[in-house]
């Protein structure tokens, strides 16, 4: 509106600029009107010019103030953001790995699960030591596959947040209006990839302790039947005959 207002009041101003030039005394009269035609044709030019002038004047403050608009519009934030969502989803994922049932994803803890019941049958054990060795081993694999399935149903669960996730970035990726709001949007992008790759990550893990922990299984129960079968070869005092009373008197 300014702009506009301005570009009128110039053209007033040229005219009465005009005008008045074109009133100007001269050495021919007729009628009581002077008149003179070279001095006619300067003033002409003259406020031509300076209409010109007032022109490039109006087109600068345009040129300025889109300039300012676009500025503005490069400045603006994106109205919307998925981070809080992703996070939350990253925690919930994190969640179900700190979960882990018997060994835990500790160093400390396989270290010690190891040592009591997966690195050989030791010869002094006792028959019922390798059988609870042997239960606990069996407990440690059915633990390590149901966490491996609430891993991966944890992140099947996410791929419809994801989706969602993905449909409003898309959509304020392309009504973005200035240059900050698209490249957010392809911040959150990268975010959401960043997720989907935390998943992964975590169900390759998951599933990689369940399939270590069957494999472990499987040697250390080689181990303790090799025990079990070399007990069962050894010599002994062999069968003891003794008295058996069958019935009371």
């Amino acid at each position: 509106m300014r702009i506009k207002s301005l570009r009128r009041l110039a053209l007033s101003g040229a005219s009465a600029l005009l005008l008045s030039c074109m009133a100007a005394p001269a050495h021919a009269q007729f009628g009581g009107i002077v008149y003179d035609p070279t001095n006619y044709s300067q003033n002409v030019l003259t406020a031509a010019r300076t209409l010109e002038q007032i022109n490039n004047q109006i087109k600068s403050l345009q040129n300025e103030a889109q300039s300012l608009i676009n500025d503005a519009k490069n400045l603006a934030s994106l109205p919307t953001s998925a981070l809080a969502e992703l996070q939350s989803q990253v925690r919930a994922t994190q969640q179900l790995l700190s979960n882990a049932q018997r060994i835990a994803y500790s160093v400390q803890s396989i270290d010690e699960a190891f040592t009591k019941r997966y690195r050989g049958a030791p010869m002094s054990a006792t028959d019922k030591a390798l059988v609870d060795n042997a239960r606990g081993r069996w407990e440690d694999t059915v633990a390590g596959l149901e966490d491996a399935l609430k891993v991966q149903a944890g992140v099947v669960g996410n791929i419809e947040g994801s989706r969602e996730a993905m449909d409003r970035i898309i959509g304020s990726s392309q009504s973005a209006s200035g240059a900050l709001q698209a490249a957010q949007a392809g911040n959150q992008l990268l975010a959401l990839q960043a997720r989907q790759l935390a998943d992964l990550t975590a169900v390759v893990a998951a599933q990689g302790r369940a399939q270590a922990l069957e494999s472990a299984q499987r040697a250390a129960a080689q181990d303790q039947a090799r025990e079990q079968l070399r007990r069962f070869l050894t010599p002994g005092t062999g069968y003891q005959p003794t008295a058996v009373q069958m019935f009371h008197r």
